[in-house]
Order: C-alpha cells, then sequence, then structure tokens
C-alpha cells in the first residue's frame, strides 16, 4: 500500500516537471524568436537609414552639379540644395526607428519630386542659354567680319584719297629765269652780265590736271641772290609752325588746262654768281631752277 503510495507521488513529481520543462521550452523559444524579430527590424531599419542616406547624397550631388553651371536658376537650386543638407544632418543624429524613417523617407520624396520639376527647369534654360549664345557667337563672327571689312574698305578709301590728293597737285613744268637790260625802247634783251641786268623774267608752266580743283591758285616766288638775300618785296608768311620768307606772288586763274606763267622781277646792281629761284604752293616747294650772272 505504501509503494502504491511513493510510485504515485513520483509520477506527480514527474507530470509537473514534465509541465514545466514544456513551459521552459516554450518561453524559450518565444525569448528566442522575440530577439529574432528585433534583430531583424533592427538590421532592416539600419539597412534603409542607409539607403535613404544614399538616395539624399546622390540628390545633393545632382544639386552641386546643376549650381556648378551657373544658370538664372542658381539661387533656387541652392535653397533647394541646403534643404537635402539639413535633412541629411537630422537623419544622422536620429535613432533609425521605423516612424522616424517614415518620416525622413516622405520628406525624401518630397524633394525628390520637386528636384525633377526644378532639373527639367534647369534643362529647359541651358537650352535657351546655348542658343542665345550660339546667336551671340555668330553675330560676334558677323561683326567681326564685317568689321574686318570695313577696316578693309577704310585703308583702300584712304589710299585713294591719298592717289586722289597726289593726282590732283600741280605739277610745275619747264621753269626758266634769265636777266634782261631794258632798252628805252622798251625792248628787253637777254643777258647774263650782272652790271647790265634791269629784271630777272622768271616763267614756268603749269600742266594741265582734270583732276585737280579748278579757280584761283597763288604761287609765291623766292628768288636768292649770290650773298643769300632774298630779292623783290621781302615779305613774311606765316604758314601753320613754318614761315616763308619771298620776292613776290602770282596769281594764277587755273581751270584745268594748261597755264603759262611769267613775271618780272626789276632790280638794280644785281650781284656777280648763282642764283636760286624757288616756286611755292603755301609751305610747300613745287619747282626749283638756279641760274649764274658774270
Amino acid at each position: 500500500m505504501e509503494n502504491q503510495q511513493n510510485n504515485s507521488s513520483l509520477k506527480a513529481v514527474i507530470a509537473v516537471l514534465a509541465v514545466l520543462l514544456v513551459g521552459s521550452l516554450v518561453y524559450i523559444f518565444k525569448i528566442t524568436s522575440d530577439a529574432d524579430s528585433v534583430k531583424t527590424e533592427l538590421t532592416t531599419t539600419l539597412t534603409e537609414k542607409e539607403t535613404v542616406m544614399k538616395d539624399l547624397q546622390e540628390l545633393k550631388a545632382t544639386y552641386d552639379a546643376a549650381i556648378t553651371e551657373n544658370t538664372s536658376m542658381s539661387e533656387e537650386l541652392i535653397k533647394e540644395r541646403d534643404k537635402v543638407v539639413n535633412l541629411i544632418a537630422d537623419l544622422n543624429k536620429s535613432k533609425g526607428d521605423v516612424a522616424s524613417l517614415s518620416k525622413y523617407k516622405k520628406q525624401f520624396f518630397a524633394l525628390q519630386n520637386k528636384m525633377k520639376v526644378l532639373m527639367v527647369e534647369n534643362e529647359g534654360l541651358k537650352k535657351e542659354n546655348a542658343l542665345v549664345t550660339s546667336q551671340r557667337d555668330s553675330t560676334v563672327v558677323v561683326l567681326g567680319e564685317s568689321k574686318k571689312y570695313n577696316e578693309v574698305l577704310v585703308g583702300q578709301n584712304e589710299e585713294l584719297s591719298r592717289t586722289v590728293e597726289k593726282a590732283s597737285k600741280l605739277t610745275i613744268l619747264n621753269m626758266k629765269t634769265a636777266a634782261y637790260k631794258m632798252r628805252s625802247s622798251g625792248k628787253q634783251i637777254e643777258t647774263d652780265k650782272a652790271s647790265r641786268a634791269d629784271v630777272l623774267k622768271i616763267s614756268f608752266t603749269i600742266a594741265e590736271n582734270q583732276v585737280a580743283r579748278s579757280g584761283d591758285k597763288t604761287y609765291y616766288i623766292q628768288v636768292i641772290d649770290a650773298k643769300n638775300n632774298v630779292l623783290g618785296n621781302k615779305k613774311t608768311e606765316d604758314f601753320g609752325d613754318t614761315s616763308l620768307v619771298y620776292s613776290f606772288t602770282t596769281n594764277v586763274k587755273y581751270e584745268n588746262k594748261t597755264v603759262q606763267v611769267s613775271e618780272d622781277l626789276p632790280g638794280k646792281e644785281f650781284a656777280k654768281g648763282s642764283y636760286f629761284v624757288n616756286v611755292f604752293d603755301k609751305s610747300e616747294l613745287v619747282s626749283k631752277t638756279s641760274f649764274t650772272l658774270k
């Protein structure tokens, strides 16, 4: 009887231990499962945080590249880029829980959509700028070619003006000077003796020139004797910085045809030696000759 009671007690203890063992196993399994779930959730959360961070970095890089293109949208792009930078800083400080990650992902998608809109607008501006630059460059090329052409024309015109100016100048030909003795009858006899000379006759020809300007012309005649004296009126005329001492002037009505000019310079006691005769058109020497009296 006592043995039966002992057996019953032992069975009861075994049954209780078995229940406790099963309960422990169930509890251990639940704890292990919960730990695995937490681990899995943490791993997933960290991965999502890294993904969001990477996406934000790429978004920032896109803005940085667009800003360097320096379009008229640069200020707006900088403002949006700064929002991304601030979100990156906030994400770095966050604990990375599911709720906060959801918030950051939502903000990222909003910023990403804004970025797409701005990039479309920026690309449009770049194309417009490229077109304007191309048109400006074409205009610069055309203006450059026009400037070169104008410079050539100016050069040609200046050369033509110089040619015309040169061609329009009158040419003095056949200049001659001789001394003459005046007879009481008025007859003039050429002489080379200084003691017999009463007058110097100076003559020259103005050549025909159809290009030259017609009208009255004044020439200044300068006669210098053997003693280096200017004979005649010995007047002085100023032409800018140049002064000219001359013997007399001769006025000619020029009509683009050949004109013969002859003038007399009376004198007394002409010196022996060489004489020099110069013809000036204002301050420019246009002809000269010399002769000798014995």
